[in-house]
């Protein structure tokens, strides 16, 4: 059985005694699979096998050096291709290389040995690939939201759909949802499941950054643009060239640097502060804000050509209060994460557990539901999580109560439902304490508006 790790070098020598002559060097490493050649028609019908490293004689009788380099590009253009030549021509080396050679070595005393170094070199070099390629799989794999993004629920399954249509061209892409909804995990897997995902993604809190540093932070600045630019530095902007720019609360963003932001993605190019020359750029932006950018625009706060250059496809992510059993999900996802992660025992939510979480509105959203989960893990004993072990934030402020834009009756139902969480179920207490005559809530409970304990 053949190392996992065997490197496959084909030799294309018509000098029998020279080639026999490398084939028994390279051997030596036990980790290499060398096969030799001394015709190109034998060599090329063996192309197929997907060699990694190609040691190829520029003067071979059958077939010209360039020309072959240029087919092999053509069938196996992954293949490093190494020149071995009789001749020290500068301009034939450099031609070559341009062509896609990896390196040009001359017939010497110091052939083998340099050619061994250079191997050495390709195989450190395909190790790294290699490495670089798994992560590049697990990252796809953990922003696969078919896998990730959880969620049974009919408003989730529309955000599922809408990201489909996302990752299938490079439209500009706005997210609109709560703070703590995870829209920018909604980016990444926007992002890690396009064309794009071997380009970086870059994220960008807009409403973190102050005011007079943004353009910086966007666009970059060269030496001494200001006082503190002791070194150039890359924007976010070029960071994100090829792949990502994740621009997050973008409905904090100075209405001035609004219009720069809107020249940048009309002309794809932008301009380090304190220097003149322009620098092409190529991103997909995808924003996030929990505003209603419309009327942010209304109110002359947000400019309307920049939120039409923005809209793209939309995506509205629902409040966890919205996701149905989305949230015991959820809950069961957290709990297995944070168990792995802390090499604990499995534990499950008691039926009174499930009820309490279904109960809370969750105003943090899915970030508040992690927090919960995490701390309820560390509370429970033992292997079920009950409700005393689950600390939620029973205060509301008026601000946020009125900000829902509820009907009259799903505030009667939100406040009585409320009353019953925090007084343990107790119905007659309740009646009391909001004057509601007992049947009316006992009523409600039967038709499913108000759940008991």
């Amino acid at each position: 059985m053949k190392n996992r790790s065997t490197f496959k070098i084909f030799i294309l020598e018509d000098d029998v005694w020279y080639g026999s002559m490398l084939q028994h060097y390279l051997s030596l490493n036990p980790d290499y699979e060398v096969r030799r050649f001394d015709s190109s028609a034998a060599f090329f019908s063996s192309l197929h096998e997907n060699p990694q490293v190609i040691t190829l004689d520029y003067s071979l009788p059958d077939c010209d050096g360039a020309e072959a380099l240029k087919k092999i590009r053509e069938v196996n253009p992954n293949a490093q291709v190494i020149i071995i030549s009789g001749q020290e021509d500068v301009a034939t080396a450099i031609n070559l290389l341009k062509n896609g050679a990896f390196d040009y070595i001359v017939k010497d005393d110091d052939t083998k040995d340099r050619l061994w170094n250079t191997i050495q070199h390709l195989q450190e070099i395909n190790g790294l690939k290699h490495e670089v390629e798994e992560l590049r799989k697990e990252v796809r794999k953990k922003y696969d939201f078919s896998n990730t993004m959880i969620g049974s629920s009919e408003s989730m399954q529309k955000v599922f759909a809408m990201i489909e249509k996302a990752v299938q061209t490079n439209i500009s892409v706005s997210i609109y949802g709560e703070t703590g909804s995870g829209k920018e995990m909604v980016a990444k897997a926007i992002h890690y499941n396009s064309e794009r995902r071997k380009k970086p993604f870059v994220a960008v809190n807009v409403a973190a950054i102050p005011k007079d540093l943004i353009e910086s932070e966007l666009f970059g600045h060269e030496k001494g643009a200001f006082t503190g630019a002791v070194t150039r530095r890359i924007g976010k902007f070029e960071e994100a060239n090829g792949g990502t720019l994740f621009l997050d609360e973008i409905g904090e963003m100075d209405i001035n640097l609004q219009t720069k932001l809107l020249r940048v993605l009309q002309e794809k190019e932008i301009t380090r502060v304190g220097d003149n020359q322009v620098i092409k750029v190529d991103a997909r932006i995808i924003t996030a804000t929990h505003r209603n950018l419309l009327e942010s625009v209304q109110a002359k706060t947000f400019r309307e050509d920049l939120y039409y250059r923005l809209y793209g496809l939309p995506i509205n992510l629902p409040p966890l209060r919205e996701r149905d059993n989305d949230i015991l999900l959820l809950a069961k996802s957290f709990i297995d994460a944070f168990c792995e992660e802390n090499k604990t025992e499995k534990k499950t939510l008691s039926p009174a557990a499930q009820q309490k979480l279904l109960n809370y509105r969750f105003p943090g959203n899915v970030r508040e539901l992690k927090s919960v989960i995490d701390l309820a893990v560390v509370m429970s004993d033992g292997p079920t999580i009950e409700p005393e072990n689950i600390t939620l934030n029973t205060t509301t402020k008026t601000t946020d109560l009125f900000a829902n834009g509820k009907t009259l009756r799903e505030y009667t139902n939100f406040i009585i439902q409320h009353y019953l969480d925090t007084n343990n179920g107790d119905v007659l207490l309740v009646a009391k304490l909001l004057d509601v005559g007992k049947s009316t809530i006992y009523r409600m409970i039967q038709a499913g508006e108000l759940a008991a304990k």
